[in-house]
């Protein structure tokens, strides 16, 4: 095998190892910071009896799950019950393949980019990802032979048709400026000047999208427990369930990372390494998420629709063409 190959084999073998065992730390974390900044936002202490200040309540709840009897409904279609969980956890997690976390390294000589892989359609690759994520919703909803999962999972598609196309034009303002599908080219083009400056509008259009996207509170419909019990995962037990639950968290923090390369500069920052710039920014971006569901209540469904087509999409358009307009003017 050529020496290239076998060393940018191994090189993406190692990038590919850190990246999936970071997102897994982080989905454990996120569980149990959300838990305790909620409690403290409610004046309650949160999880405290496993380990110090309940810091290993995630694993304990995880041990707790994998331990848990898996129930399949009788009339439910079990192939399709079975594999819906992988379907919505697996393209979170792939997702990430393409979003650069940091500046380009030298080891023994050798440039190694932090990234898995740099493509040129960066964007397109991850909305094709990211959309096949709603199919394990879909499927769950449907085979669970529960009318509870199945509103849970139809609220989910149309809730998906709704924002993700606001969600893909928020961010063609910045394609426009930048000329690239690339995002190491969308980063590397924020080095002076962060596009949350240039794109005020494009980035709170995809803030609101992004929330709605992940079924994030205050758009939670489609598992509303008041409504519809657990919605789409309602009959879901044991290591299936907390896959479902890994997944909403992987969505989290890849739609976080997205926002963090294309409006706040991706690893741009003065002083501290570029990786630590990321994370940082990374972190706020997921306290936002936090905060927003110990704040604001849930939405009905007609409101969700209806702000989605009659406010967010020609907002969305308005922006793509006044950017057009101003970089006629600059030109």
């Amino acid at each position: 095998m050529n020496k290239e190959l076998l060393i940018y084999i191994i090189a993406a073998s190692i990038k590919i190892f850190l990246v999936f065992n970071v997102m897994q730390i982080m989905i454990i974390s996120m569980v149990w910071l959300e838990r305790k900044i909620m409690a403290h936002m409610q004046v309650r202490q949160g999880p405290m009896r496993v380990g110090p200040h309940g810091l290993l309540q995630p694993i304990a709840d995880g041990i707790k799950l994998l331990f848990k009897e898996d129930i399949i409904p009788d009339k439910a279609f079990k192939f399709l019950f079975a594999i819906a969980p992988a379907m919505s956890l697996v393209p979170a997690l792939c997702t990430f393949a393409v979003i650069p976390f940091g500046d380009t390294l030298k080891i023994f000589g050798r440039s190694i980019d932090l990234v898995i892989t740099d493509i040129n359609v960066g964007l397109l690759y991850i909305f094709a990802v990211s959309s096949m994520g709603i199919y394990g919703i879909v499927m769950a909803g449907w085979a669970s032979n529960n009318k509870y999962s199945l509103l849970g999972g139809i609220r989910s598609s149309a809730q998906m048709i709704s924002y993700e196309l606001t969600l893909g034009l928020s961010l063609i303002g910045v394609i426009m400026l930048t000329e690239s599908l690339s995002l190491v080219n969308v980063v590397n083009a924020q080095a002076k000047v962060w596009n949350i400056i240039l794109q005020p509008l494009g980035f709170l259009i995809y803030t609101i999208s992004a929330i709605a996207e992940v079924n994030r509170c205050p758009f939670d419909i489609p598992e509303a427990e008041t409504e519809l019990v657990a919605g789409y995962h309602t009959e879901y037990s044991s290591m299936k369930f907390s896959m479902f639950f890994m997944a909403e968290y992987a969505n989290m923090i890849t739609v976080s990372a997205v926002a963090v390369t294309f409006f706040l500069g991706g690893w741009h920052g003065p002083w501290l390494p570029p990786v630590v710039w990321f994370l940082l920014k990374l972190s706020c971006c997921l306290f936002g998420f936090i905060w927003l569901r110990s704040t604001f209540p849930r939405l009905r469904y007609d409101q969700l629709m209806h702000f989605g087509w009659k406010f967010l999409l020609p907002l969305s358009l308005f922006n793509i063409c006044i950017t057009g307009f101003i970089m006629i003017l600059w030109d």
